[in-house]
């Protein structure tokens, strides 16, 4: 007999027991799961809603396809809710069902497996994510080759057998992937990955010859700086040579004289919000640095401070007219952050200004009626039943088309329970 709590479980064999039993409860929790997605994608295909056309209106909503050719494609707005059922953001949400639908309709040996609990979620939903471009029959080539060993194939495994079906039935895109393949140059600045004291990281791989030649120009402001900054390290001192060098690059001012000294003003645009006296939070990466590193990037002498306003963000802002203007839009980028969809973090500088009560109805724009909604979810708003109401300036109470309830703050989203 298996305990059913695990404070009742005082024997190493009950513990091992009791998890097995819980493994198994996962295992089916989660091709359930799978199985709800499926049928879901299947009410939702756009084949069904053609016969139901008052649930789907066509030139408001698109056809998406989320899985290989000759899976259905479904309504685009579907995704939305299901995945805010899931408590995922609509584009993660999108993938789950894309590998859902490409393993019931283009891998269905695999899909099996998955339904008799003979192999996990995440292994299928591995195999179906590298399936999803290539044609139905290269698909159906990795279906039979990996449906018996998919258990215990290797990721270096399945990767040939991807590889093989994508050459038999689909040679020129193999082609093309060898070609992308070789070209493995690249430079990233992860700048949404800023640390406490304000550092970055950076990595790139170059070609030779460009790699020399940064590396003789840094080398050579690394030395520089040595004789300005001797009690900086070396590696400290590359790392301020490679702003300086990028400072010093004015081949786009066409009207300046070359001047290897002259440096470009540093111009860096940095929304800033204080947290407390020591604490302040970016709003560009978001994330928390010091404020003495705030400090510092304005006390340097080729910076160009610019103090804006400062926005009373308990303070109401109404026009007499559709258009929102710039200051209740900045008001509501400081408020709100991001999307107020559920789970959605497309920052609201980059989203559209929603009216909650339509303007056409007599809404008024103002701070108690705008709230940011990233282009997807404006038209999801616009053209579906999907609703909300701002219970105050950064609460957003929100009801799906079937009527589950989500409530998103300055915290996050949350379901609250009936």
């Amino acid at each position: 007999m298996v305990t059913r709590d695990l404070d009742d479980c005082d024997t190493a064999t009950a513990v091992l027991a009791f998890v097995r039993a819980r493994r198994s409860v996962q295992l089916q929790a989660e091709a359930d799961q799978l199985a709800a997605a499926v049928t879901w994608a299947g009410m939702h295909s756009t084949d069904s809603l053609h016969d139901a056309a008052a649930v789907w209106i066509p030139g408001c909503e698109d056809e998406m396809a989320i899985a290989g050719p000759g899976a259905p494609l479904i309504a685009e707005f579907s995704v939305l809710e299901f995945s805010a059922a899931l408590g995922l953001s609509s584009d993660s949400g999108r993938i789950y069902l894309g590998h859902a639908v490409e393993l019931a309709h283009r891998l269905p040996r695999v899909y099996e497996r998955v339904q008799s609990l003979d192999l996990p979620v995440w292994k299928a939903r591995r195999i179906a994510a590298e399936t999803i471009d290539l044609p139905l029959d290269g698909a159906e080539f990795v279906d039979l080759h990996v449906a018996a060993t998919a258990h215990k194939i290797s990721i270096a495994q399945l990767d040939r057998t991807i590889e093989e079906a994508r050459t038999r039935f689909d040679p020129e895109a193999a082609a093309q992937r060898a070609r992308d393949a070789a070209e493995v140059r690249h430079f990233d600045i992860e700048t949404q990955q800023v640390s406490y004291d304000g550092h970055v990281e950076v990595r790139g791989t170059l070609d030779l010859v460009d790699a020399l030649d940064l590396e003789d120009a840094v080398a050579r402001g690394a030395t520089h700086l040595g004789t300005i900054a001797d009690g900086l390290s070396l590696d400290a001192r590359r790392s301020i040579a490679v702003g300086d060098l990028a400072r010093r690059q004015l081949t786009l001012d066409l009207n300046a004289e070359p001047d290897p000294d002259r440096k470009r003003p540093r111009q860096v645009v940095v929304h800033v919000h204080l947290a407390d006296a020591a604490i302040a939070r970016v709003e560009n990466t978001r994330t928390l640095i010091s404020v003495e590193q705030v400090r510092s990037w304005c006390q340097s002498g080729d910076s160009q401070v610019v103090i804006k306003p400062v926005i009373d963000l308990t303070d109401h802002v109404h026009v007499d007219a559709y258009e929102v203007p710039d200051r209740l839009k900045e008001r509501q980028a400081l408020l709100q952050h991001s999307c107020v969809f559920p789970w959605c973090r497309r920052r609201a500088r980059s989203c559209d200004h929603d009216h909650s009560d339509p303007a056409s109805s007599g809404g008024p724009t103002c701070d108690c009626n705008i709230a940011p909604l990233c282009r997807r979810h404006h038209r999801a708003k616009t053209h579906t039943r999907w609703r909300y109401d701002k219970v105050d300036d950064t609460t957003f109470v929100w009801r799906s088309p079937n009527g589950l309830i989500f409530r998103r703050d300055h915290t996050g989203t949350t379901t609250p329970q009936p």
